[in-house]
């Protein structure tokens, strides 16, 4: 049983050696980005709103596609990961956009003493939270980087369906990993969501489900206001089998099937 810190160097060794991958993929499609397109989904800008001069923190930003795309909506961006290799793509993405962005190489739970200040908004979306194996830790740095009167959004994978078997038969639920054991899963697998074909030297990863009471809760412990929260019956990818993208690029299941929560957001406020 790994301690904190064991979990979060593996997964970051299993990051690094991704993000080329990653740049590379046509999941991530870097060239449409540099011609302009968004990478943000609609219903992150929908539930986020107007960021036109404000400050914006970008929690867990892998190699910064979405805080660029947030700086295009007229945000001032700075963007912090665990990985080396995913800051030095974000800059030179940065560069070669010519979009002017700030970004930090920092665990998280190192963050407060790599970076001051407060700001805005504090965003992190899709796949952050399973990396992490404090989640009330978590929420109070990132709560402390919350300017009174901004908010904290986060979009991310619902722990129900991250308690799903991913191999059942379509139309099959069926219970695999824990809901409310706050214990570690080990994976020893090839391949990344943006390409499922490559082979990796570094194939341990280790995740956590957090409840989504704890995540909640965590975040009013910290001093923030639960705004809202929402949940939704479509995946951001093929999270069982059977689910189809629509034009969205959103993943849902047929017609008539039971319909159960793969993503979740919350928006979260700071009194003045």
């Amino acid at each position: 049983m790994p301690d904190d810190r064991e979990a979060m160097e593996t997964n970051r060794r299993h990051w690094d050696e991704v993000v080329p991958i990653h740049v590379a993929s046509a999941d991530y499609d870097v060239a449409a980005f540099k011609a302009g397109r968004t990478s943000l989904r609609s219903l992150e800008l929908a539930e986020v709103g107007d960021v036109r001069g404000k400050t914006l923190l970008h929690l867990q930003c892998h190699f910064g596609v979405d805080t660029l795309s947030w700086a295009r909506k007229g945000a001032r961006v700075t963007g912090i990961d665990f990985s080396a290799p995913a800051i030095a793509a974000a800059r030179q993405l940065a560069t070669e956009t010519g979009i002017d962005a700030a970004f930090i190489e920092s665990n998280i739970y190192d963050l407060p003493a790599n970076l001051g200040g407060e700001f805005e908004v504090v965003f992190t979306s899709i796949g952050v939270l399973c990396w992490l194996p404090d989640v009330p830790r978590w929420a109070r740095i990132a709560a402390s980087y919350v300017r009174p009167g901004g908010f904290f959004y986060i979009l991310d994978g619902h722990p129900m369906a991250h308690a799903l078997d991913d191999e059942a038969p379509p139309g099959e639920l069926r219970l695999r990993y824990p809901y409310f054991q706050d214990i570690p899963m080990f994976f020893d697998a090839d391949g990344t969501y943006a390409d499922p074909t490559a082979k990796l030297e570094n194939r341990n990863t280790v995740e956590f489900n957090h409840p989504l009471g704890e995540v909640v809760t965590s975040l009013i412990d910290a001093g923030l206001r639960i705004e809202f929260l929402h949940e939704f019956p479509f995946a951001h990818y093929q999270a069982l089998l059977g689910l189809t993208p629509g034009d969205d690029g959103l993943y849902r299941p047929p017609a008539g099937e039971v319909l159960v929560p793969h993503l979740f957001s919350i928006k979260a406020t700071k009194p003045a």
